[in-house]
């Protein structure tokens, strides 16, 4: 595993639009833990392969609530299915816009459907903090940044 740079607003790289994984090959397990060893060490719970340049539809996460314990989930090609018409707030942050946090408003409660890192369709209901981390790093895949959602007197 290693560390690999996290780009940074204005980097226009964080606008594209990446592209589906097409096959899970020693590459692509090699990219996810050189995310997770990123993740790890920037702090973060989420990070999208965008932000490391590379512009491929996988998202790394870990949403473990206890100090120590981890709990690493890949998702690939990740798409959301459907949303809840409630909505929920959260304090969002991004590794890519460094120190800045402000409150998004975003679907409660959404489904969504990814293949993991052995190959294996899944499909789960993510709410609270999993629903909000997940459409956060999706957007990144489709080159939006949490800051889109923000009036531009908070930009």
């Amino acid at each position: 595993m290693a560390n690999r740079d996290i780009i940074i607003l204005p980097d226009k790289q964080l606008r594209l639009i990446s592209k589906p994984v097409e096959k899970i090959t020693p590459e692509i397990r090699a990219l996810a833990d050189d995310m997770f060893q990123t993740m790890y060490d920037a702090p973060g719970i989420g990070l999208a392969a965008i932000q490391v340049a590379v512009p491929l539809r996988l998202i790394t996460m870990d949403l473990s609530k206890k100090e120590g314990e981890k709990e690493p989930r890949v998702f690939i090609n990740p798409e959301i299915l459907s949303s809840s018409d409630e909505m929920s707030v959260y304090e969002e942050g991004c590794l890519s816009i460094p120190e800045y946090y402000e409150e998004v408003e975003r679907p409660a409660r959404v489904r969504v459907r990814f293949m993991d890192l052995e190959g294996v369709m899944r499909e789960e209901d993510a709410e609270g903090l999993y629903a909000t981390c997940i459409q956060h790093e999706i957007d990144h895949l489709n080159g939006v940044l949490f800051v889109d959602y923000l009036s531009k007197l908070k930009r």
